[in-house]
Protein backbone atom coordinates (compact mmCIF):
# COMPACT_ATOMS: atom_id res chain seq x y z
CA UNK A 1 0.00 0.00 0.00
CA UNK A 2 1.08 3.43 -0.80
CA UNK A 3 2.12 5.21 1.71
CA UNK A 4 2.99 9.27 2.05
CA UNK A 5 5.96 10.89 3.81
CA UNK A 6 3.67 12.13 6.44
CA UNK A 7 2.18 9.33 7.10
CA UNK A 8 5.19 7.02 7.01
CA UNK A 9 7.13 9.59 9.71
CA UNK A 10 3.90 9.38 11.61
CA UNK A 11 4.07 5.40 11.60
CA UNK A 12 7.97 4.99 12.30
CA UNK A 13 7.74 7.67 15.43
CA UNK A 14 4.96 5.57 16.66
CA UNK A 15 6.68 2.12 15.85
CA UNK A 16 9.99 3.22 17.63
CA UNK A 17 8.93 5.22 20.31
CA UNK A 18 9.09 2.36 22.74
CA UNK A 19 12.34 1.59 21.76
CA UNK A 20 14.19 4.97 22.19
CA UNK A 21 12.08 6.81 24.06
CA UNK A 22 11.60 4.62 27.34
CA UNK A 23 14.75 3.67 28.03
CA UNK A 24 16.75 7.13 27.88
CA UNK A 25 13.91 8.87 30.16
CA UNK A 26 14.22 5.85 32.27
CA UNK A 27 17.54 6.17 33.02
CA UNK A 28 17.24 10.00 33.77
CA UNK A 29 14.37 8.96 35.97
CA UNK A 30 16.31 7.16 38.32
CA UNK A 31 18.92 9.62 38.84
CA UNK A 32 18.16 11.75 42.25
CA UNK A 33 20.42 14.52 43.64
CA UNK A 34 20.36 12.92 46.43
CA UNK A 35 20.04 16.37 49.10
CA UNK A 36 17.50 16.00 52.01
CA UNK A 37 14.36 18.66 51.35
CA UNK A 38 14.98 20.71 54.65
CA UNK A 39 11.30 22.26 56.33
CA UNK A 40 10.27 24.96 53.52
CA UNK A 41 11.25 23.52 50.32
CA UNK A 42 8.46 23.49 47.69
CA UNK A 43 8.38 22.42 44.06
CA UNK A 44 5.62 23.30 41.74
CA UNK A 45 5.37 22.79 37.95
CA UNK A 46 4.14 25.86 35.86
CA UNK A 47 2.20 25.11 32.46
CA UNK A 48 3.21 27.18 29.39
CA UNK A 49 0.63 28.41 27.11
CA UNK A 50 2.76 28.80 24.42
CA UNK A 51 1.49 26.80 21.04
CA UNK A 52 -1.73 26.17 22.89
CA UNK A 53 -4.77 27.43 20.38
CA UNK A 54 -7.23 26.92 23.07
CA UNK A 55 -9.03 29.04 25.69
CA UNK A 56 -7.70 29.90 28.68
CA UNK A 57 -10.21 27.83 30.48
CA UNK A 58 -9.26 25.04 28.19
CA UNK A 59 -5.65 25.42 28.67
CA UNK A 60 -6.09 25.96 32.44
CA UNK A 61 -8.23 22.53 32.28
CA UNK A 62 -5.73 20.36 30.46
CA UNK A 63 -2.82 21.60 32.44
CA UNK A 64 -4.30 20.73 35.41
CA UNK A 65 -5.27 17.30 34.18
CA UNK A 66 -1.82 16.83 33.41
CA UNK A 67 -0.82 17.84 37.63
CA UNK A 68 1.38 21.00 36.71
CA UNK A 69 0.41 23.56 39.81
CA UNK A 70 0.28 26.26 37.75
CA UNK A 71 0.71 28.22 34.85
CA UNK A 72 3.34 30.85 33.06
CA UNK A 73 1.78 32.96 30.60
CA UNK A 74 2.97 36.62 29.54
CA UNK A 75 0.82 39.49 31.41
CA UNK A 76 -2.66 40.62 29.43
CA UNK A 77 -1.53 44.38 29.09
CA UNK A 78 -4.76 46.68 28.91
CA UNK A 79 -7.05 43.72 28.01
CA UNK A 80 -9.18 43.65 31.45
CA UNK A 81 -11.63 41.09 29.63
CA UNK A 82 -8.55 38.95 29.41
CA UNK A 83 -7.63 39.75 32.70
CA UNK A 84 -11.10 38.38 34.10
CA UNK A 85 -10.81 35.34 32.01
CA UNK A 86 -7.63 34.34 33.61
CA UNK A 87 -8.57 35.01 37.18
CA UNK A 88 -11.85 32.99 36.62
CA UNK A 89 -10.12 30.22 34.78
CA UNK A 90 -7.56 29.98 38.07
CA UNK A 91 -10.36 29.72 40.50
CA UNK A 92 -12.21 27.15 38.87
CA UNK A 93 -8.77 24.79 37.88
CA UNK A 94 -6.94 26.09 41.44
CA UNK A 95 -3.81 26.77 39.64
CA UNK A 96 -1.20 29.36 40.66
CA UNK A 97 0.32 31.91 38.33
CA UNK A 98 3.79 33.33 37.38
CA UNK A 99 3.40 36.09 34.75
CA UNK A 100 5.59 36.99 31.97
CA UNK A 101 6.65 41.06 31.32
CA UNK A 102 8.88 42.81 29.42
CA UNK A 103 9.09 45.53 26.76
CA UNK A 104 9.92 45.81 23.02
CA UNK A 105 10.78 49.34 22.16
CA UNK A 106 13.96 49.82 20.29
CA UNK A 107 15.34 52.35 22.30
CA UNK A 108 16.12 52.22 25.76
CA UNK A 109 14.02 55.30 27.40
CA UNK A 110 10.58 54.17 26.02
CA UNK A 111 11.49 50.63 26.49
CA UNK A 112 12.06 51.25 30.65
CA UNK A 113 8.75 53.36 30.60
CA UNK A 114 6.93 50.12 28.93
CA UNK A 115 8.70 47.61 31.31
CA UNK A 116 7.99 49.94 34.49
CA UNK A 117 3.98 50.18 33.37
CA UNK A 118 3.81 46.30 32.34
CA UNK A 119 5.45 45.35 35.97
CA UNK A 120 3.32 47.61 37.90
CA UNK A 121 0.48 46.28 36.65
CA UNK A 122 1.54 42.92 37.13
CA UNK A 123 2.27 43.24 40.39
CA UNK A 124 -1.26 44.70 41.12
CA UNK A 125 -2.89 41.83 39.84
CA UNK A 126 -5.93 40.49 41.64
CA UNK A 127 -4.49 37.52 41.97
CA UNK A 128 -0.81 37.37 43.43
CA UNK A 129 1.58 35.75 41.29
CA UNK A 130 4.13 33.55 42.24
CA UNK A 131 6.91 35.60 40.66
CA UNK A 132 7.10 37.41 37.68
CA UNK A 133 9.26 36.49 34.93
CA UNK A 134 10.91 39.44 32.92
CA UNK A 135 11.97 39.83 29.73
CA UNK A 136 14.60 42.36 30.32
CA UNK A 137 16.38 45.24 28.29
CA UNK A 138 17.88 44.51 25.00
CA UNK A 139 21.48 43.13 24.15
CA UNK A 140 22.48 46.12 22.36
CA UNK A 141 21.62 48.20 25.56
CA UNK A 142 24.09 49.90 27.33
CA UNK A 143 24.97 48.44 31.08
CA UNK A 144 23.39 51.02 32.47
CA UNK A 145 20.72 51.34 30.44
CA UNK A 146 19.91 47.77 31.05
CA UNK A 147 20.87 48.12 34.90
CA UNK A 148 17.95 50.21 35.40
CA UNK A 149 15.51 48.65 34.94
CA UNK A 150 17.33 45.54 37.57
CA UNK A 151 17.25 48.91 40.18
CA UNK A 152 13.45 48.91 39.49
CA UNK A 153 12.44 45.39 39.82
CA UNK A 154 14.47 45.36 42.73
CA UNK A 155 12.61 48.11 44.31
CA UNK A 156 9.04 47.03 43.09
CA UNK A 157 9.79 43.15 44.40
CA UNK A 158 10.91 44.72 47.92
CA UNK A 159 7.70 46.90 48.07
CA UNK A 160 5.35 43.83 47.15
CA UNK A 161 6.90 40.92 48.58
CA UNK A 162 6.57 39.25 44.94
CA UNK A 163 10.09 37.83 43.38
CA UNK A 164 10.92 39.58 40.21
CA UNK A 165 13.48 37.17 38.05
CA UNK A 166 14.97 38.46 34.73
CA UNK A 167 15.24 35.38 32.10
CA UNK A 168 18.96 34.32 30.36
CA UNK A 169 17.49 35.03 27.08
CA UNK A 170 18.77 35.66 23.59
CA UNK A 171 18.13 39.07 22.46
CA UNK A 172 17.81 40.43 25.76
CA UNK A 173 20.17 41.86 28.82
CA UNK A 174 21.08 38.29 29.91
CA UNK A 175 21.78 37.15 26.62
CA UNK A 176 25.14 35.35 27.56
CA UNK A 177 26.74 33.68 30.12
CA UNK A 178 29.60 36.63 30.61
CA UNK A 179 27.39 39.03 30.41
CA UNK A 180 24.96 37.94 32.79
CA UNK A 181 28.24 37.53 34.91
CA UNK A 182 28.76 41.10 35.11
CA UNK A 183 25.57 42.19 36.22
CA UNK A 184 25.20 39.54 38.80
CA UNK A 185 29.03 40.85 40.49
CA UNK A 186 27.57 44.33 40.21
CA UNK A 187 23.94 43.65 41.53
CA UNK A 188 24.26 41.68 44.81
CA UNK A 189 19.90 41.52 44.24
CA UNK A 190 19.80 40.03 40.62
CA UNK A 191 17.65 37.16 40.81
CA UNK A 192 17.80 35.09 37.50
CA UNK A 193 14.94 32.50 35.69
CA UNK A 194 17.40 30.45 34.06
CA UNK A 195 16.89 29.46 30.12
CA UNK A 196 20.21 28.16 29.69
CA UNK A 197 19.13 26.62 26.22
CA UNK A 198 19.55 29.78 24.81
CA UNK A 199 23.68 30.09 25.93
CA UNK A 200 24.17 27.00 24.55
CA UNK A 201 23.09 28.72 21.12
CA UNK A 202 24.73 31.90 21.70
CA UNK A 203 28.11 29.84 22.90
CA UNK A 204 27.63 27.37 20.65
CA UNK A 205 28.65 24.61 23.13
CA UNK A 206 27.41 22.65 26.24
CA UNK A 207 29.17 25.67 28.33
CA UNK A 208 31.88 23.60 29.72
CA UNK A 209 34.54 25.78 29.28
CA UNK A 210 32.90 28.49 30.99
CA UNK A 211 32.61 26.41 34.41
CA UNK A 212 33.36 29.19 36.94
CA UNK A 213 30.78 31.79 35.17
CA UNK A 214 28.25 28.78 35.40
CA UNK A 215 28.37 28.03 38.84
CA UNK A 216 28.56 31.98 39.63
CA UNK A 217 25.00 31.74 37.73
CA UNK A 218 23.37 28.88 39.12
CA UNK A 219 23.76 30.59 42.68
CA UNK A 220 21.52 33.04 41.56
CA UNK A 221 18.84 31.06 39.86
CA UNK A 222 15.31 31.31 41.34
CA UNK A 223 13.15 29.64 38.48
CA UNK A 224 13.80 27.52 36.15
CA UNK A 225 12.53 27.15 32.62
CA UNK A 226 13.46 23.34 31.55
CA UNK A 227 13.79 23.80 28.11
CA UNK A 228 16.71 21.50 26.66
CA UNK A 229 18.94 23.13 23.99
CA UNK A 230 22.12 22.67 22.20
CA UNK A 231 25.09 24.19 20.25
CA UNK A 232 23.20 24.88 17.03
CA UNK A 233 19.99 26.25 18.83
CA UNK A 234 17.77 26.47 21.68
CA UNK A 235 15.66 23.53 21.35
CA UNK A 236 16.36 20.14 20.70
CA UNK A 237 13.86 18.35 19.01
CA UNK A 238 13.17 15.76 21.46
CA UNK A 239 14.93 15.26 24.90
CA UNK A 240 13.83 11.14 24.81
CA UNK A 241 15.24 11.05 21.98
CA UNK A 242 19.02 9.20 22.42
CA UNK A 243 21.12 11.41 19.68
CA UNK A 244 20.45 14.09 22.54
CA UNK A 245 21.49 12.34 25.76
CA UNK A 246 24.79 14.23 26.60
CA UNK A 247 22.66 17.56 25.97
CA UNK A 248 19.99 16.47 28.19
CA UNK A 249 22.42 15.05 31.18
CA UNK A 250 24.27 18.52 30.78
CA UNK A 251 21.26 20.46 31.48
CA UNK A 252 19.68 18.16 34.52
CA UNK A 253 23.17 18.50 35.84
CA UNK A 254 22.92 22.80 35.94
CA UNK A 255 19.11 22.01 37.27
CA UNK A 256 20.24 19.59 39.97
CA UNK A 257 22.62 21.89 41.31
CA UNK A 258 20.06 24.43 41.46
CA UNK A 259 17.39 22.10 43.23
CA UNK A 260 20.37 20.87 45.66
CA UNK A 261 20.87 24.62 47.09
CA UNK A 262 17.15 25.18 47.01
CA UNK A 263 16.04 21.98 49.14
CA UNK A 264 18.92 22.84 51.95
CA UNK A 265 17.75 25.95 51.83
CA UNK A 266 14.20 25.12 52.10
CA UNK A 267 12.79 27.29 49.22
CA UNK A 268 10.02 27.26 46.75
CA UNK A 269 11.36 26.22 43.68
CA UNK A 270 8.86 26.85 40.52
CA UNK A 271 10.00 25.11 37.01
CA UNK A 272 8.12 25.78 33.82
CA UNK A 273 8.17 23.21 31.24
CA UNK A 274 8.91 25.38 28.15
CA UNK A 275 9.45 23.72 24.91
CA UNK A 276 7.82 25.49 22.43
CA UNK A 277 5.59 25.10 19.14
CA UNK A 278 7.28 25.92 15.68
CA UNK A 279 9.48 27.41 14.88
CA UNK A 280 10.71 26.66 17.99
CA UNK A 281 9.96 23.07 17.19
CA UNK A 282 11.98 21.55 14.23
CA UNK A 283 9.25 21.29 11.15
CA UNK A 284 9.29 19.11 7.85
CA UNK A 285 10.08 21.06 4.59
CA UNK A 286 7.25 22.60 2.66
CA UNK A 287 4.56 20.87 5.40
CA UNK A 288 5.87 22.94 8.64
CA UNK A 289 4.59 20.16 10.28
CA UNK A 290 5.94 19.40 13.66
CA UNK A 291 8.24 16.42 14.01
CA UNK A 292 7.19 16.17 17.73
CA UNK A 293 4.42 16.71 20.20
CA UNK A 294 5.30 19.74 22.01
CA UNK A 295 2.04 19.16 25.00
CA UNK A 296 3.69 15.53 25.55
CA UNK A 297 6.97 16.66 25.58
CA UNK A 298 6.70 19.10 28.40
CA UNK A 299 4.26 16.69 29.99
CA UNK A 300 7.07 14.35 30.23
CA UNK A 301 9.85 16.56 31.21
CA UNK A 302 7.33 17.53 34.13
CA UNK A 303 7.42 14.05 35.22
CA UNK A 304 11.05 13.17 34.58
CA UNK A 305 11.97 16.25 37.09
CA UNK A 306 8.94 15.71 39.55
CA UNK A 307 10.62 12.39 40.20
CA UNK A 308 14.00 13.75 40.39
CA UNK A 309 13.25 16.64 41.92
CA UNK A 310 10.54 15.95 44.95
Amino acid sequence: MHQNRRNFIKTTATATAAGLFAPLAGLAAQETIGVKAAAGYELLFMATDWGFSGTIDEFCAAAKKEGYEGIELWWAVDNPAAQQSLYDALKKHQLQVGFLCGAGQPKAKPHLETFMKNLDAALNSVQKPVYINCHSGKDYFTYEENKALIDYTTKRSRESGIPVYHETHRGRMLYSAPVARQFIERNPELRLTLDISHWCNVHESLLADQQETIDLVLERVAHIHSRVGHPQGPQVNDPRAPEWENALKAHLGWWDKVIARKKKNGERMTILTEFGPPDYMPTLPFTHQPVADQWAINVHMMNLLRKRYQ
